[in-house]
């Protein structure tokens, strides 16, 4: 008797990347002709751009954490871990499970789409003391310790230590940053009407940026919009200005400011996962880099894409230009590079990536946005429409775009709530502890491992 064997493709990162490759595979591949694996921690998809709403706690976290499993199509086994190495010559990914334990996962086809993690600097007490906008944990996380800093305020009747616990800091002018700035402020603002013991003049809000301008990519018009409109709210924006180091009580800005505060929120940009770095392959500027139809040059079988990769923006004129790490490229890359696979299995000819950008949205809370759709710019009642339109649209399922549009307008007619729900009340839950940057092999412990397996 003949025994089949099915060519195995394994997708690494469960974000906008490896998940619309996974349910592309899943569409056009027949079940006969690849087995299909996923290596994620979490068995959901999560939908970052609304992490600050999630945050400022107008979304619930269970509305943008799309379950993996509900795809009528679903045939794909998740392998519940991280990947901390591969092997592009042996063909192998490390994987560590949540159990800890450490597994070798053979491939015949790789696609990496591990995302990216915070970028951070060599700033003294940095790690220790920031907090990040990255994860769902990280986001229920912010909003528990913003919401304990005024209870916190509101019981002492030390006044520098109320002062201290009523300024918050964040750090990055970026549409992470600027948004989450912008939607703490106002959970801020109207949480304090309930504490009549608290001054509201003394909740402060410090948005700082190394950067001339603030989101430069939509352009100087709605870059000075976004700007007025976190002013006229009492956001103290500086730009030029980043911090030079981190206490558990202050910050040190690099203008030699020091703000007594208990709230360090860090979004100053990304970095490629660190998995990158184990493949001993080529980067630009971290990123892995791979040909325009996404595959890595001289590997046959390896393909990256999203945040990690580095891949050639075939819609720009520009020589050595990049896709920028945004969900709409992702999610493209993710359907394209799933297409190229099968092209790949087949004995077809792969095709080059090629998406022009549609624009970008931001979202202040509120009625307050500013977008830019198509090159259309747009301010207020109308770009907050385009922006909540552009991502409920780009949710992955009904269940979800369901409770999206629901927390919307529960959060519209009732207004904020301002529960504390005690979230990893007894830890400090740091860029530290949520990023785990130091769980990766280097390339010398990968082949060790690839070649006593």
């Amino acid at each position: 008797m003949n025994i089949v064997v099915r060519p195995k493709i394994l997708v690494v990162g469960a974000g906008f990347a490896g998940v619309e490759c996974v349910r592309r595979l899943e569409r056009k591949l027949g079940p006969d002709e690849a087995d299909l694996a996923l290596v994620t921690p979490f068995s959901y998809q999560l939908y970052l751009p609304l992490l600050p709403q999630v945050a400022s706690g107008v979304l619930t976290p269970q509305s943008i954490a799309v379950s993996l499993r509900r795809s009528r199509r679903y045939r794909t086994r998740i392998i519940p871990g991280g990947a901390i190495g591969v092997d592009v010559k042996a063909k192998v990914c490390v994987v560590r499970k949540i159990t800890g334990e450490i597994v070798n996962e053979r491939y015949d086809q790789i696609v990496l789409a591990p995302g990216s993690v915070t970028r951070t600097f060599d700033i003294p007490g940095l790690v220790d003391h920031a907090r990040g906008m990255k994860t769902l944990a990280e986001a229920a996380y912010v909003r528990d310790h913003v919401i304990s800093q005024l209870d916190i305020a509101d019981a002492s009747h030390d006044e520098a230590e109320r002062a201290a616990r009523l300024q918050f800091v964040v750090v990055g002018g970026g549409y992470a940053g600027t948004e989450t700035a912008a939607c703490l402020q106002r959970l801020t603002h109207n949480a304090v009407k309930r504490y009549p013991r608290l001054d509201p003049k003394l909740i402060k809000w410090h948005l700082i940026d190394i950067a001339p301008k603030l989101m430069p990519e939509l352009g100087d018009k709605l870059g000075n919009s976004a700007l007025q409109i976190l002013r006229r709210r009492g956001i103290e924006v500086s730009l030029g200005v980043s911090i030079e180091k981190a206490g558990p009580e202050e910050v040190t800005f690099t203008d030699g400011r020091v703000i007594p505060t208990h709230t360090l929120i860090w979004t100053a940009g990304v970095a490629a996962s660190p998995l990158i770095a184990t493949l001993g392959a080529e980067t630009i500027k971290g990123r892995l880099a791979v040909s325009s139809e996404m595959s890595l040059r001289g590997h046959d079988g390896v393909f990256a894409l999203g945040d990690a990769a580095a891949v050639p923006d075939e819609a720009k004129d520009v020589a050595g230009a990049v896709c920028p790490p945004t969900a709409q490229h992702a999610m493209r890359q993710g359907k394209h590079v799933a297409d190229n696979v099968i092209a790949s299995l087949r004995g077809q000819t792969m095709t080059p990536y090629v998406h022009k950008d549609l624009g970008l949205v931001v979202d202040l809370g509120g009625f307050d946005a500013v977008s830019k759709p198509l090159g259309i710019e747009l301010r207020g009642l109308p770009a907050l429409v385009a922006a909540r339109g552009y991502h409920w649209g780009a949710l992955r399922t009904n269940v979800a775009k369901a409770r999206v549009a629901t927390n919307w307008v529960l959060n519209s007619l009732a207004g904020d709530d301002f529960v504390r729900t005690g979230f990893q009340s007894r830890t400090p839950a740091t860029l530290r502890d949520f990023e785990y940057t130091n769980a990766y092999l280097t390339p010398e412990e990968i082949r060790e491992r690839t070649q006593a397996g």
